[in-house]
């Protein structure tokens, strides 16, 4: 606990130094980016960043860990300081590794009691204890960046060439695969500045993924495979159809999206008039700096939703979608969200076709949902029975069909649904390709 709460620091911003006349973030800590420019402080994606704050502080953090015993009366380390087999397994939460790019990644407390490693670590079997210089004299020279982190992946994973390379600022859309080079380790597939597009995919690519969204605006971004983890940051605009997650999805810095999941957990923090259709057995976090986030029931399908909720062992019941929790309280967080109203509800079709079983929203709807569709559906109905008795001739028919379709063609310019529909076009394979 006190390694999670030293760790924090890396995210810590200095108000104080910019009162004084300071810049910060400061241009000489900036590191590259994922595209190799300036990252100007966007320390969650850059894994260099965190190595760089590892090794600094390193002996800092083995101090934490030591015993009081072994501390100094300026409670810092001396040279014959100890520390134990349960401090190195603590460190396990931050480090772990591969002998000799063996491929299997083990806990740090593992590597440290081999026997090869012990001449260098200072192990000794009597005292049950390291050295500490020693141990981190081992631990400095050994440190890399994570091969399987977002940075690597980008720089050397796999491409992946889902998104449409178009003229304009769509040319600066990355998606990539990291390398499945450790079989146990999930893999990570990161989709970064898509603009404008309509992006469908189910795939063995996806199955179990760790996925990171980052900075996609006015698109629509369907991913229909069980998954491991979604986390949707810097988004705008737009619209996530997401297959089963696993473990969690975590929404950050988004303003105006849509995400529709069927999901363990659901966090979000710092959004602005964000949509959430979701089926979880956990209540929803809203963390801080939320405002106008709306829930509602999970509503639409795709014909193999249910064999990949079975996948990643999540079912209808319990559901916690309409009882977020406010974990943390800022002023007005009283307004920080509301309950989709009925009235506002509509279905979500997605529109590729699939092998599977599944064809209807898993586990239905609440009752009040239901009603409401159900009344919508009761006037389709009148409307095509007043159409069909009115009688009108061959020419009037078409004269009616034409001002209705002008009419749909006004509201799907005024609400920006057309653009979706545009992006919809098959390719010359069918549907069928662009969903799969």
């Amino acid at each position: 606990f006190l390694l999670f709460l030293y760790v924090q620091q890396l995210h810590k911003v200095s108000l104080r130094r910019s009162l004084l006349g300071d810049e910060w973030p400061s241009a000489r800590t900036r590191s590259p980016s994922l595209t190799g420019k300036s990252a100007g402080g966007n320390k969650n994606w850059n894994d260099q960043e965190h190595l760089a704050f590892v090794q600094s502080h390193l002996l800092d953090m083995l101090e934490l860990l030591l015993e009081p015993e072994q501390l100094s009366a300026s409670s810092h380390c001396s040279g014959s300081s100890l520390v134990s087999r349960e401090a190195v397994r603590a460190l396990s939460f931050l480090l772990e590794g591969t002998v000799s790019s063996s491929g299997t990644v083990r806990p740090l407390h593992e590597l440290a009691l081999r026997q090869p490693c012990h001449g260098h670590n200072g192990y000794s079997r009597v005292a049950r204890a390291f050295s500490l210089p020693k141990l981190e004299s081992w631990l400095r020279s050994s440190l890399t960046a994570n091969p399987l982190g977002m940075t690597v992946c980008l720089r050397a994973g796999k491409k992946l060439a889902w998104a449409q390379q178009v003229e304009g600022t769509t040319r600066r859309a990355k998606i990539a695969c990291s390398a499945r080079v450790v079989p146990e380790v999930s893999p990570m597939v990161i989709m970064s500045q898509v603009y404008r597009q309509t992006l469908a995919k189910s795939s063995d690519t996806l199955v179990g993924a760790h996925v990171r969204i980052h900075r996609c605006n006015e698109s629509f971004i369907y991913l229909l495979s069980p998954l491991r983890s979604v986390t949707i940051e810097k988004c705008r605009n737009s619209t996530f159809v997401l297959g089963p997650v696993e473990t969690s999805v975590h929404v950050q810095s988004c303003d105006n999206v849509k995400v529709i999941v069927v999901c363990h957990r659901l966090s979000l923090s710092s959004t602005t008039g964000c949509t959430f259709h979701t089926l979880t057995p956990t209540q929803p976090l809203i963390l801080s700096g939320n405002q106008a986030v709306s829930f509602a029931p999970f509503h639409t399908h795709y014909p193999m939703l249910e064999d990949h909720m079975a996948q990643v062992g999540l079912a209808t019941l319990p559901n916690y979608w309409d009882s977020p929790m406010l974990v943390c309280r800022d002023s007005g967080d009283t307004s920080a969200f509301r309950l989709l109203p009925p009235s506002d509800f509509y279905t979500f079709v997605i529109p590729f076709e699939m092998e599977g079983d599944t064809t209807e929203t898993p586990g239905g709807l609440p009752q009040e949902y239901q009603e409401v569709l159900s009344q919508r559906e009761q006037k389709v109905q009148v409307w095509q029975r007043m159409v069909k008795e009115a009688g009108l001739t061959r020419d009037q028919r078409k004269q009616f069909q034409a001002m209705v379709e002008n009419e749909f063609y006004e509201w799907l310019v005024q609400t920006g649904n057309r653009q979706q529909l545009d992006s919809l076009v098959p390719p010359a394979t069918g549907s069928k390709q662009a969903a799969g």
